[in-house]
């Protein structure tokens, strides 16, 4: 399938890029218009299409008028043929093709004042579209949002696909989770892109080529499997502003463009699809795909794998669990949610957030009367483990655990410059000189029931809530 953004009566441009697409690439199902279909002065250039001297080379679908001036294109809000392949959907429905792909629209700007103009829907409208889907037992989403302004429908719809425009600029954003993770069912992910104007000069993406199956079709776990870049739920209230009782806009009454970034630049700065602030780059490049597993992987967040019980926090690119067979009962990991297996693979973001998580558990623990030794184990692993191991202060033999754990080092005739091949630092960590477990020097003897695990893991999490930096943003 294709989408496009605003193309503002440049039919000519539209239709030839997309049948150069078609030699190219081979021939497309059909073209998602959003944003302003006709322009200014299109009357002319239109009548060719209306009266079948031209062809739009493919089956297109637009969404009704976002201005009084259009409004006399669209004389059924019902929807209705416009020309040959070309039709109007309506004012807002749901449209389902032959192949069971399930597209729910909403035209026109959105209106705080009654009567709402013929190019503008209400409350009301975005209330009665929402209700008419999500009132059926068995709801789990859509496959395709279009809208022509960014609005909050896509918080209960829950598209797989969102596109709009109205911006004159190209904006894909993350995809972001329709669950809490580890509090409820796991659900497909969302992908919002925002298109630009057809034919702009500075060249920016007005057309979007995308596969997509309908979700009817497919098996649950497909369904629900997570990018590995996946983010949480931008319109989702934050569990900090919640937990100190901050009065913040319900989707319904916060502005229907702010969800994302500030369209007149007072509040916060638009992200691009790098995830880097819009302004460092001019030319922001497509988000580089992550490194996949080469098979089953425990630590890829989104892997079905992972033992979630185990997960403490989970932040923008990494997150915090609990040791497997840990030799204490706050043994943590730092990993990352994409699949690196070396420090030296991240990249700067990724390396920034582990930064964060170093320096917030060393103040944790501080806090505990604890102090913290951290290493990087990817010895025989395929995803990278930074080993978190908290040592209370009682159980150092000096006043700083460097020159406890040199002293044991030595002992053991092990060179921390450079590890030997089969040594193990934990070996070192749960020796009588510093925590004194020899016993749980090998994790794989380290067995707790689930449920023992699960009392940890929601311990921990409690504990670290007032030192979760991701909350603050």
């Amino acid at each position: 399938s294709l989408a496009c953004g605003d193309v503002e009566g440049k039919f000519d441009v539209l239709f030839n890029r997309v049948q150069a697409i078609h030699k190219k690439s081979g021939n497309f199902d059909l073209l998602l218009c959003v944003g302003n279909f006709f322009g200014s002065a299109t009357e002319a250039d239109w009548e060719e299409y209306k009266t079948g001297i031209k062809k739009a080379p493919i089956q297109t679908f637009v969404l009704g008028a976002n201005n009084q001036e259009t409004v006399k294109y669209f004389q059924d809000t019902d929807g209705c043929e416009l020309a040959e392949n070309i039709t109007y959907l309506g004012r807002k429905g749901i449209f389902t093709g032959s192949s069971g792909l399930q597209i729910v629209y909403l035209s026109g700007t959105e209106s705080l004042n009654e009567p709402v103009p013929g190019y503008s829907f209400s409350s009301q409208d975005v209330f009665s579209l929402r209700t008419m889907l999500c009132s059926a037992s068995q709801f789990k989403g859509v496959d395709i949002l279009l809208t022509s302004p960014w609005p909050n429908l896509a918080t209960s719809l829950k598209p797989r696909y969102h596109f709009a425009a109205l911006e004159k600029t190209y904006y894909e954003r993350l995809p972001y989770r329709n669950h809490i993770v580890l509090q409820e069912t796991a659900q497909h992910a969302t992908r919002f892109i925002a298109l630009a104007n057809v034919g702009n000069p500075e060249k920016k993406k007005y057309l979007y080529a995308f596969s997509i199956v309908p979700m009817k079709l497919m098996n649950a776990a497909d369904l629900v499997k997570q990018p590995l870049d996946v983010t949480e739920n931008p319109y989702r209230k934050s569990e900090k502003e919640a937990f100190i009782g901050k009065q913040i806009p319900t989707p319904e009454e916060e502005s229907v463009c702010q969800f994302f970034f500030d369209l007149d630049g007072k509040q916060g700065k638009k992200r691009s699809s790098t995830g880097r602030d819009s302004k460092s780059s001019p030319h922001p490049k497509q988000p580089r795909k992550l490194p996949q597993p080469p098979g089953p992987c425990w630590f890829c967040l989104a892997s079905p794998e992972v033992e979630k019980h185990l997960v403490v926090n989970i932040g923008t690119h990494c997150y915090l669990a609990l040791a497997k067979g840990g030799l204490c009962d706050d043994h943590v990991l730092i990993l990352p949610i994409g699949h690196y297996q070396s420090v030296v693979e991240l990249s700067a973001e990724v390396v920034e957030e582990v930064g964060k998580y170093k320096a917030t558990l060393r103040q944790f623990f501080k806090n505990r009367g604890k102090r913290c030794v951290l290493f990087e184990r990817n010895y025989k692993s395929h995803h990278l483990q930074i080993q978190v191991i908290p040592v209370p202060l009682n159980c150092c033999t000096t006043d700083d655990i460097k020159d406890a754990f040199i002293t044991q080092a030595q002992e053991q005739h092990i060179e921390l410059l450079e590890i030997p091949e089969h040594s193990d630092i934990k070996q070192v960590l749960a020796s009588e000189a510093i925590l004194n477990i020899p016993d749980k020097s090998d994790w794989r003897q380290c067995h707790i029931s689930k449920e023992e695990e699960e009392t940890l893991a929601r311990r921990f999490r409690k504990d670290f809530e007032p030192f979760d930096f991701s909350l603050d943003d």
